[in-house]
This record gives C-alpha cells, sequence and structure tokens, in this order.
C-alpha cells in the first residue's frame, strides 16, 4: 500500500508552521489543505483534547464567519496525532498567503473572553471538554514563537 502524503514528511525535522498539506482538485476546483502545526513533532507535548477541542470551536466560528475566506472554508480541525491543525481552502494558495488569515485567526482566540460558541449539550456532543485559558495560552505561544516570525523553515516542509 502506498504512504499518504502525510506520513513521508520527515516529523524529525519539522518545526512549528503553516505548511501546505497537499493540493487537491474537485470539480475544477483546487482544495488547499494547510497544516497548522502548533507543536513540535515528537520534541514537545502534544495538546491535550480540552484545549483542541475549545480551538477548534473557536477557529471554526472564527473562519465561517471571516468576511473574506467564509465562502471559501471547507474544514478546519485537529490533527489525529494532537500536533496541530488542518484548515482547508477552497483555491490554490501558498502557505504565505495563508499566513494572514491564520494569525488573524490565532489573534481572535488568545484574545477571545467570551462564552465558548457551541460549548452546551444541545450542540456539541462534547461540550465539557473545553479549557479557554489554555486554547488562548496556546494560541499566544504559536503567534509569538511562530507566526510572528514565520519564515521558510515554518512556510516549507523539510526536504
Amino acid at each position: 500500500m502506498e504512504k499518504i502524503a502525510s506520513f513521508t514528511v520527515d516529523h524529525l525535522r519539522l518545526e512549528r508552521g503553516v505548511y501546505i498539506s497537499r493540493k487537491d482538485v474537485f470539480g475544477g476546483q483546487t482544495i488547499t489543505s494547510f497544516d497548522l502545526r502548533m507543536t513540535k513533532p515528537n520534541a514537545e507535548p502534544v495538546m491535550n483534547t480540552a484545549e483542541i477541542h475549545t480551538i477548534e470551536h473557536l477557529g471554526a466560528t472564527f473562519l465561517r464567519n471571516h468576511p473574506q475566506f467564509k465562502n471559501k472554508i471547507v474544514y478546519f480541525g485537529p490533527m489525529g496525532c494532537r500536533t496541530g491543525f488542518y484548515m482547508l481552502l477552497a483555491g490554490d494558495y501558498a502557505s504565505i498567503e495563508a499566513l494572514p488569515l491564520v494569525i488573524e485567526m490565532f489573534e481572535f482566540i488568545r484574545d477571545f473572553d467570551e462564552a465558548i460558541p457551541g460549548a452546551a449539550a444541545k450542540d456539541c456532543g462534547n461540550y465539557l471538554d473545553m479549557n479557554l485559558p489554555m486554547a488562548r495560552y496556546i494560541a499566544k505561544r504559536y503567534l509569538e514563537e511562530t507566526l510572528y516570525k514565520a519564515g521558510s523553515q515554518n512556510l516549507n516542509y523539510p526536504a
């Protein structure tokens, strides 16, 4: 069986960043899948489910309400390894083009101090598993240590 693309990335050399995971074409439309890597794989602790779940609710709400991108959001959700998120956009994008949107989203998460959207029993299948303070901390760390000073090592997978 062929390895899927994400398993061919050298996770021992992968830094935190915003990467193009893959590009697919459906019905003539390119879908760009972004790897939003928030922790260094196999070197830093992974995120816990409560903060991942909170970031998912806040990130999805932000993206699906964004004035420019709301109609281009295909998906936003966590990686199974708990080191980051996937963001899928309709369109053919480069990492550097998505960086301002990702920064804006994580600034929104860092600064969010209200009731978490969808964090109610009727809206979510696991609404109690949320941790806003930790989600805000992780968003701040990702912004300050990676996104605000992203270079080629944070925007292109290691060769």
